[in-house]
């Protein structure tokens, strides 16, 4: 019989941890990387019966990788501390993983379901790899938009993700602050193009569209709105840091 380890990553989640760890139990270990928590989410994870390891990285590929290591389970199933696995979902894992016919899948796609500012569901569903067989799987790469490194087949499971983000306006402020330096970085590493005053407003109008029209967010009224401006301002900050850097260049 197959073993599932579930693998969470967290940093000051002790209002949130548990009901993730909760929607875990149907695994056969769980793994808590914590980044440096400045709450009780490591030892709420201890009590209930997740091993924690500590880490301290704004690389989510190491964060992940770090799980990884020392995982015992057959197959491993990535789910963040804002995520939540449905009871289909988990049935769902739990049969394929105990019938699968074909051994050359090594990873299922998931679907994720995203909840912006409390319990709005955004209209546009995501598909991602998160369940992957030890045999085929060779890590995380990628400091910030980290991707699996797969060795074989991929297929899709059956059940959703339910992602709630962006909980209230001063989280979202507060991540925008920390991670547009990260983006920043990367970008002005990878050798962007000098910023022009004119790509601002271009970057900005776009990702307002995606996410207003292309996404349908005017379908969550008030709350589509919110989001995609501030998906603009977001993205804004992360170029207006690029830019910064190329002047102190």
């Amino acid at each position: 019989m197959s073993r599932i380890t579930g693998i969470v990553i967290a940093k000051n989640e002790e209002e949130r941890i548990a009901d993730c760890l909760d929607s875990l139990s149907f695994c056969d270990e769980i793994i808590v990387v914590d980044n440096v928590s400045e709450d009780r989410t490591a030892q709420i994870a201890e009590r209930m019966g997740a091993k924690v390891t500590k880490a301290d990285s704004k690389d989510f590929s190491e964060l992940r990788n770090t799980g990884l290591k020392i995982a015992t389970g057959d197959w491993v199933l990535y789910v963040d501390a804002d995520e939540r696995v449905t009871s289909e979902l988990a049935r769902n894992i739990k049969y394929q993983i105990s019938n699968i016919k074909y051994s050359e899948i090594v990873a299922y796609k998931v679907t994720r379901k995203n909840f912006y500012l409390g319990n709005h569901e955004w209209p546009q569903q995501e598909k991602m790899e998160r369940l992957f067989k030890r045999a085929g799987f060779k890590g995380w790469r990628g400091k910030l938009h980290e991707s699996p490194v797969i060795e074989g087949k991929v297929s899709e499971l059956t059940g959703f993700l339910l992602h709630y983000t962006h909980r209230n306006l001063s989280q979202m402020l507060r991540k925008t602050i920390e991670w547009s330096k990260i983006e920043a970085e990367l970008r002005y590493s990878a050798g962007h193009p000098k910023m022009s005053w004119w790509r601002f407003p271009r970057i900005m109008i776009t990702t307002f569209c995606n996410y207003y029209f292309v996404q349908r967010g005017f379908k969550v009224g008030t709350v589509g709105l919110i989001e995609s401006m501030y998906q603009a301002f977001s993205i804004f900050t992360t170029y207006a840091r690029l830019w910064e850097l190329q002047r102190k260049k």
